[in-house]
């Protein structure tokens, strides 16, 4: 059956797209198909939002190579994007998302991802593209290129080869993994995570809660969160502002130990571990900061951070759960896909701590995971 297959007949061969015009031209051309395949290729080492080096594009006919640092006008590929009638084959896109959100503010709709497809098809979780390439190929594909420079000009052939054969044998494989797929209940299922994929993506983060993300957050009393929130609200803020990784403003940890500690002058900063960089830079801002926090009301304090993990109640309701997640597990299913342990952990919070918020449904109570999730919670009420 392979030798069927062109693309497996075939080396990539592909297009270089840099200009206005050529990227309307072959954005026209993939709107008239029913399915894509998308890649991106970029660096991210200082930077809080991805730096996009090149757009791979493959519409069963032609790989296109974009070139982002050349190109001015990309309403034609926005609107790509957005077409519904244009399915959007991606694998592990996490990150591909961001990209998008953050240049284009639109997402790849509809969309499905070839490792969540991998997860119901009995593939191990987070299985590589190489490894399904292989899986389904017979094919061993370079990813030696992988960690390059993607924002170098010119771009080398291998890099452009590289960048060609994630799409170019994407397609193929997506349409194979599909008719497996066809043979499963599991299509709806696949769908509804792909779509969950893009619901969290478009939330963002929300500079007001970044102090949950704080390492050891959970550690401090409420006067202390306060000083926390303050400080990881103005540190996204800033990293926003100056496209800079968030430990490149000032480290989670040392926002943790001023916030305990509440220092006075910058010598203490020093002493609590800060660096002198992010004492020059910051210092003065940081201790301004604390001294705003310190003059909230009490009422305005956030709540303390219960784990659901230090409840005396969790190691006999996670067994149970797990137990119960076995009898439940349908043959063709791994148990990690239906009920991760987080997945588990937030149904736990959800019942114990956040009181059946409505309005905040955990996981395991959305989508095709409802009815197992319901199940769950039958158990938990009997405890």
């Amino acid at each position: 059956m392979n030798k069927q297959v062109k693309e497996i007949k075939n080396p990539p061969h592909f297009q270089l797209i840099t200009t206005d015009q050529a990227l309307a031209d072959v954005c026209v051309f993939a709107q008239q198909k029913s399915v894509v395949a998308l890649d991106t290729e970029f660096v991210r080492i200082r930077t809080l939002y991805p730096q996009l080096g090149l757009i791979q594009l493959y519409d069963g006919e032609r790989v296109s190579l974009i070139d982002p640092l050349s190109i001015q006008d990309f309403s034609p590929f926005i609107a790509l994007l957005a077409n519904q009638n244009v399915l959007k084959v991606l694998h592990a896109c996490s990150e591909d998302l961001e990209v998008f959100q953050h240049y284009y503010q639109q997402m790849p709709t509809p969309m499905i991802d070839t490792q969540i497809m991998a997860s119901f098809l009995s593939f191990p979780n987070s299985t590589g593209l190489a490894t399904l390439i292989q899986h389904y190929f017979q094919l061993e594909i370079d990813k030696g290129a992988s960690r390059t420079d993607w924002l170098a000009r010119p771009l080398s052939d291998k890099q452009l080869v590289y960048a060609a054969a994630d799409v170019w044998y994407l397609l193929p494989l997506y349409q194979r993994m599909q008719q497996d797929l066809q043979q499963t209940p599991w299509q709806s299922a696949v769908e509804n995570d792909c779509e969950m994929l893009l619901a969290k993506r478009e939330q963002g983060k929300d500079p007001e809660f970044a102090y949950l993300n704080i390492p050891n957050a959970w550690r401090l009393n409420q006067q202390e969160l306060m000083r926390l929130k303050v400080l990881a609200k103005w540190r996204l803020e800033d990293a926003m502002k100056r496209d800079l990784a968030l430990n490149f403003v000032v480290r989670g940890e040392h926002l943790w130990a001023v916030a305990k500690n509440n220092p006075k002058h910058t010598s203490e900063l020093l002493a609590l571990g800060l660096t002198a960089l992010e004492v020059r830079i910051h210092g003065k801002k940081i201790l301004h900061l604390l001294s705003q926090a310190n003059r909230m009301e009490e009422a305005h304090y956030p709540n303390l951070i219960t784990r659901v993990v230090d409840d005396s109640r969790y190691k006999k309701a996670l067994k149970l759960l797990q137990q119960q997640l076995k009898t439940l597990q349908p043959m063709d299913l791994a148990r990690e896909v239906i009920a991760s342990k987080r997945m588990l952990d937030g149904l736990i919070k959800w019942y114990w701590i956040e009181q059946e918020d409505p309005n905040a449904l955990p996981e395991l109570l959305i989508g095709w995971r409802r009815d197992f999730g319901l199940a769950f919670l039958e158990t938990l009420k009997g405890l």
